[in-house]
């Protein structure tokens, strides 16, 4: 049977790593390099554009804003993340060289073309990255009939789905409004978050002596299937207060979920309660969802509690950990680690309380947002750059 990713704490590392470079060595190093800088680069200009101080790319405005947070920065992590995992829990290899090389320059492809006239190539690109990932996580789950995961594959499939829809919107093809597809890869990163937050937040948490998080079965079932019935909400589409229900309902479980994982008891070790926070940002955005769908408050609030809050605290800690686990470093977290967690989710307070408390405001949040979000992002990219492209502390592969 597959288990949960594993990240132990080396009981020996070298003063120095030894000399040598790995970028293309293992999933999670070139893809989360590349999402920090893009995350970065990209909301800076985003709040640029937003502000009226540039012009509009091939998708303008907030499509193409919420396009690459979702297709860019947001599935880079989750490819990285999958492949580096998908290993462990599958005894296989997932990409690794030229074929990790042709997946980042696919994305990247991706992230240039959006920003030109050539709609249908961007299409093609943007497509075919999740479905060439879905491949790539797929031979090494099918080869060890790791059953388990295989849920995860669809899930890439379905992202594809959706920013096929996307495109075709944009381009005129079919007659549906874009932000269909954008919700739907909302609600798959959701329930992304909520599979693996429940397997590693608990795991992490229970790793710190005295602290016992504990997991219900029943509670578990509720908040991912509730998560699940929320994303055949959104494909029927359904509107008003059942919608506004299934939102509460669903909130209530994830909160239920995340107070049983004693998050109170974490607060000494920033490695852990980074994504205790950000996923207590899951059921803010469920129960703010549930006011917007009933004209209570802008629908965006909701929207960037879960993508500020939520991926941007759980990617940042993620990435910190992960990177340090498997190149063989000591999992603790350092100043400039805290600083980016508190700097992503200063982020995330400024663009959720801001524009519900003073939405005349709402330029000011944007780019105040926006610098603490960028700032965040790129203090990873410069302190990382050397533990993601360079061999792993201990000597050993990947």
């Amino acid at each position: 049977m597959s288990q949960p990713i594993q990240i132990k704490n080396p009981s020996v590392v070298p003063a120095a790593p030894p000399p040598g470079f790995a970028l293309w060595e293992l999933g999670f190093r070139p893809f989360y390099l590349l999402a920090s800088v893009f995350a970065a680069l990209s909301i800076g200009l985003w709040a640029l554009q937003f502000a009226g101080w540039l012009g509009q790319p091939y998708l303008a405005g907030p499509m193409w804003h919420a396009h690459e947070m979702l297709f860019g920065f947001t599935l880079a992590v989750v490819v990285g993340f999958l492949f580096t995992a998908g290993r462990n829990w599958s005894g296989r290899p997932t990409p690794t060289g030229v074929p990790l090389m042709a997946l980042a320059a696919l994305w990247v492809a991706g992230r240039v073309l959006v920003l030109t006239p050539f709609g249908w190539a961007a299409a093609v690109a943007n497509v075919a990255f999740p479905l060439a990932a879905a491949v790539g996580l797929a031979i090494p789950f099918i080869a060890a009939r790791n059953q388990r995961n295989y849920f995860f594959i669809g899930l890439l499939l379905l992202m594809a789905a959706a920013v096929l829809g996307v495109h075709l919107a944009q381009l005129g093809a079919v007659q549906l409004p874009g932000w269909i597809g954008i919700q739907v890869a909302l609600d798959v990163v959701l329930f992304i978050m909520a599979v693996m937050g429940g397997r590693v937040i608990p795991m992490f948490t229970n790793s710190i002596p005295g602290v016992k998080a504990i997991k219900r079965a029943w509670l578990e079932k509720a908040a991912l299937g509730s998560s699940l019935a929320l994303l055949l909400a959104d494909v029927l589409p359904l509107h008003g207060l059942p919608l506004a229900l299934l939102a509460g309902f669903c909130a209530a479980a994830h909160l239920a979920r995340w107070a049983l994982w004693q998050p109170w008891k974490t607060r000494r070790t920033p490695l852990v309660w980074v994504l205790h926070v950000a996923y207590f940002w899951i059921p803010v955005h469920l129960a703010l969802r549930g006011l917007a769908e009933m004209g209570w408050v802008a629908p965006s609030i909701a929207i960037h509690a879960l993508t500020v809050g939520a991926i941007g605290g759980l990617v940042i800690g993620m990435m910190t950990r992960t990177a340090l686990g498997h190149t063989g470093r000591p999992l603790k977290a350092g100043r400039a680690d805290v600083a980016c967690y508190l700097l992503v989710l200063a982020a995330a307070l400024v663009r959720v309380l801001v524009p519900l408390l003073a939405p005349a405001q709402l330029v000011n949040a944007v780019i105040g947002s926006a610098a603490l979000w960028s700032g965040g992002f790129a203090l990873y990219a410069v302190g990382y750059w050397p533990v993601l492209t360079r061999v792993r502390a201990d000597g050993k592969p990947g």
